[in-house]
């Protein structure tokens, strides 16, 4: 299994799948072919069919263009057997001849895959040993170890660093967010909401205070990575509000010091490397229950490290947040990263706070692992129809007329 430093990914929005890996792909091609006279990229399925909307095309022409003339091949119907997310890109010479084509796709995150060998980031190493959750559990309860205990024996020494950097990159969209007000780039003309909300939520009795306040940033957050603004993908762009949103509450609220903070993120990213490892995060390819679902299961899995829970009620916490965004199809409106997946991000971190506590109340009677409810996922995303999977073809995407 992959370092969880692919999972978070700093980087600017709106799409990880649609802009990130693209731009990394083109990045990669131009390196191998300096020299070229022109490049053909050839878009397909659902990368094809939402990339204007997520500006897949800006994204790659902004890597090439310096270097020579691109053209942009859109084959939203054609759909690759490995992934959804498929392109191709071609070098071409000053005589018009093709000197090199290659076949990568956006499997989500940010992460690129090959099909002749199906791994991500086109070849890093594993750094985990262990791919299941279960066998995680076992070597935690055989060694009295915890979750980001597991994650420090594997990870380089670095990862604090790392995962420092991250929760900082958070933070500072959450506040840029409460900060910027206006209209959301694109033709649905879509507000901004998190600053007028988190004016309101401050002025809201206790009881109410906590969930306006956790609405807020998540909101800010997504609002950002749909103006382009900088986000770490937790596990996706789409999907970058859930998890700061509630860590940042809980530090206020609770006072947890940014050591906790960062053992939070390490024992998050490990749930979030194992759904991508055995299911999916790509909204292409399982819908949305792999991205919101994922970082609702990644959040959950956070407070539930934060709390100070036994490893069994974080798993359980963990799996019920998965369980319960089964089936969520992923029809962005218009290819935007905004409606629905804006106020997804808000609606799947209380999500999380409901799952931690139902860790806390129902976790010995619990019948569903975390293994389980993946594979499921995965599974049960597969099955979805194309249109309900980032095609734009059917649900919310469909039915809008931008009318009331």
């Amino acid at each position: 299994m992959k370092s969880i430093k692919e999972l978070y990914r700093i980087g600017t929005g709106p799409s990880s799948s649609h802009t990130m890996g693209p731009r990394k792909a083109a990045e990669i091609f131009l390196q191998r072919h300096p020299e070229a006279a022109a490049f053909k990229v050839t878009l397909y399925g659902s990368l094809a069919a939402t990339g204007k909307g997520h500006m897949t095309n800006v994204a790659i022409t902004e890597t090439l263009q310096p270097a020579a003339p691109v053209e942009i091949i859109w084959e939203p119907k054609v759909f690759l057997p490995f992934h959804p997310n498929g392109m191709k890109f071609v070098s071409v010479d000053a005589e018009g001849k093709e000197t090199d084509s290659w076949t990568v796709f956006s499997v989500g995150g940010g992460a690129l895959a090959e099909e002749k060998d199906g791994s991500t980031s086109v070849n890093t190493p594993d750094v985990y040993e262990m791919n299941h959750l279960t066998e995680i559990l076992h070597w935690c309860e055989r060694t009295g170890k915890s979750y980001w205990e597991y994650v420090k024996e594997c990870e380089e020494s670095d990862i604090w660093d790392y995962l420092a950097e991250v929760w900082t990159t958070m933070k500072d969209a959450i506040h840029r967010g409460l900060d910027n007000e206006g209209v959301l780039p694109g033709p649905l003309n879509l507000r901004r909401k998190a600053a007028t909300y988190f004016i309101r939520a401050s002025g809201y009795k206790a009881s109410l205070q906590s969930r306006g306040l956790i609405f807020a940033y998540a909101l800010a957050v997504s609002e950002e990575n749909a103006a382009g603004g900088t986000i770490v993908t937790a596990p996706t762009c789409g999907s970058c509000g859930v998890l700061p949103s509630v860590l940042l509450y809980m530090q206020e609220r609770h006072g947890y010091s940014d050591e906790k903070i960062l053992q939070a993120l390490a024992v998050a990213g490990l749930f979030g490397a194992l759904v991508k490892r055995n299911g999916s995060i790509s909204g292409a390819e399982c819908g949305c229950q792999a991205e919101i679902g994922s970082a609702c299961s990644m959040a959950a899995a956070a407070l539930a490290e934060l709390h100070g829970m036994e490893l069994d009620q974080i798993e359980y916490a963990a799996e019920v947040a998965m369980e319960h965004h089964l089936g969520l199809t992923c029809d962005p409106v218009r290819g935007l990263v905004q409606i629905p997946c804006i106020e997804r991000n808000a609606v799947a971190a209380m999500r999380a706070i409901n799952a931690l506590s139902l860790a806390n109340f129902l976790t010995y009677t619990r019948k569903i692992s975390f293994d389980v409810v993946v594979n499921t996922m995965y599974e049960t995303g597969r099955d979805l129809f194309s249109k309900y999977r980032e095609t734009g073809e059917g649900g919310l995407a469909k039915y809008y007329t931008g009318k009331k």
